[in-house]
């Protein structure tokens, strides 16, 4: 644990540097951003020895939605892809990682204002104009794996730009065979405790896979369709809870 502690603090050091460094080759543009998440993530998940098998076509622009564990999540999609995600208000005062999500292009979002909701779409709605997706967890929450019914709201971005909408699915599988929701943070769980608990976790990686890109011309089928496609990825069996469209 404390060698991974060392590696991963070094990490997040070095990509303070890097960022300010991004100035000295030219304006700091939200791509650019977006590909420094990228590279201090993939820096971030060897540090703590953690793989990432993907499996489909990573997607370039337009809409991703994704299931949601963890933190942890937020970090193997950025290795993956650069990409610009759409977060809980809440995260925006964390210690580093705040200044850090805002820095690298992450849009914020108080899911109890319906204000703040309209706010984030018009965001989306623009940044879906640049070749880097936006991404969001329309679940509104992490869970254990057990998935629920996805909430709508934000796909109305891409509905009505036209834009690609898809799905993506993400398991980790931890190789002494330890359950999954051992790795996942939800609940009340605290951040920290958590985080020290990964740290010292016996090894694991994480399997994402990509659906097919779609176009969808309703909100609310599009949130039931790659809600439909993630579980069957998974392969697991969700909670049929009604949420807020």
């Amino acid at each position: 644990m404390i060698r991974r502690a060392v590696a991963l603090g070094f990490v997040l050091l070095i990509s303070i540097a890097r960022f300010w460094l991004l100035a000295l080759k030219g304006p700091r543009t939200l791509e650019r951003r977006a590909r420094w998440v990228q590279e201090t993530c993939v820096r971030v998940l060897r540090s703590m020895d953690i793989e990432c098998h993907v499996e489909g076509q990573v997607p370039t622009h337009g809409l991703v939605v994704a299931n949601h564990l963890s933190y942890l999540d937020i970090v193997i999609l950025s290795a993956a892809m650069p990409c610009f995600f759409v977060a809980k208000a809440e995260i925006d005062t964390w210690p580093y990682f705040g200044k850090a999500a805002r820095a690298g292009g992450t849009i914020f979002i108080n899911r109890s204002s319906v204000a703040s909701a309209e706010r984030v779409a018009d965001i989306i709605s623009e940044r879906l104009k640049l070749a880097v997706p936006v991404l969001f967890f329309p679940e509104g929450t992490s869970t254990d794996g057990t998935m629920l019914r996805f909430r709508s709201r934000l796909f109305e971005p891409g509905i009505v730009s036209g834009a690609p909408i898809t799905a993506a699915s993400i398991r980790y599988v931890i190789s002494d065979g330890t359950p999954e929701r051992e790795l996942c943070w939800y609940g009340d769980e605290s951040f920290a405790p958590h985080l020290l608990k990964t740290l010292d976790s016996p090894g694991f990686h994480a399997q994402l896979h990509f659906g097919a890109p779609r176009v969808y011309a309703d909100r609310r089928v599009a949130a039931d369709e790659t809600f439909a496609e993630i579980v069957v990825m998974r392969g697991c069996e969700p909670v049929k809870v009604l949420q807020p469209i």
